[in-house]
């Protein structure tokens, strides 16, 4: 009984420690920016960088020379089906998470254990929007042509797609009425979040980002 006390405390101790150590490293690493310094005076297109306390999306506009994204992620495979919409919002995460748990009381176990563990599946979300303001949690920033098709080219690599060059659409009702899902590359899990995602994105298109970060807060530290 002692010997498997004993075990049992180290397996405690270990789990213990490795969170003290992942939160640690996610502080750290979170503070220390890239592209600090964007010399490019050029701004071609206005982008934001968004965020719901947990999760952060990247929203571009819909429709601009260089890229129409409703020719792909369409109108159609959204409830309203509101053409008059000016701006998507792009976020990568555990297709699980977005399907399963539209609110966090709707949280499982299972749907956690998955999405951290490597074993579940990426689902991209679309949210469409009419209009964004500036607040707290939504920052605007200004970005070049060329640096803009570096950040199309990201999301796009992101995407699976289908014989045809579309996006695999996912039949969700978890929802509202202006958001679609897609199938998407990768896996979520400890060390590749949904943040990661967006924080690569912005590192895609030489904006100010973390060195890493699985947090919200580590994208927006570095835009304060």
């Amino acid at each position: 009984m002692k010997k498997a006390f004993k075990i049992l405390g180290k397996i405690l101790l270990g789990i213990v420690g490795f969170v003290v150590v992942y939160v640690l490293f996610a502080f750290i690493l979170s503070r220390i920016p890239v592209n600090s310094e964007n010399k490019n005076k050029n701004e071609d297109v206005t982008i934001y960088i968004k965020t719901n306390g947990v999760h952060t999306d990247i929203v571009v506009p819909i429709k601009t020379e260089y890229k129409d994204w409703s020719q792909k992620v369409q109108f159609a495979h959204i409830k309203s089906q509101d053409s008059t919409m000016q701006y998507i919002g792009f976020g990568w995460g555990d297709k699980g998470f977005y399907l399963n748990t539209p609110e966090w009381a709707d949280l499982k176990f299972s749907t956690a254990f998955n999405a951290v563990f490597y074993l579940g599946t990426s689902a991209m979300h679309a949210t469409f929007l009419k209009q964004v303001k500036e607040t707290e949690s939504c920052v605007k920033i200004k970005i070049s042509q060329a640096e803009y098709q570096q950040l199309i080219a990201y999301i796009e690599e992101s995407f699976q797609y289908d014989k045809n060059g579309s996006p695999i659409l996912i039949n969700a009702t978890t929802y509202g009425q202006n958001d679609s899902f897609y199938e998407a590359n990768r896996k979520y899990h400890l060390f590749y979040t949904c943040n990661t995602w967006a924080n690569n994105a912005l590192k895609s298109a030489n904006q100010k980002a973390a060195l890493w970060t699985p947090s919200d807060t580590g994208i927006f530290c570095h835009y304060q």
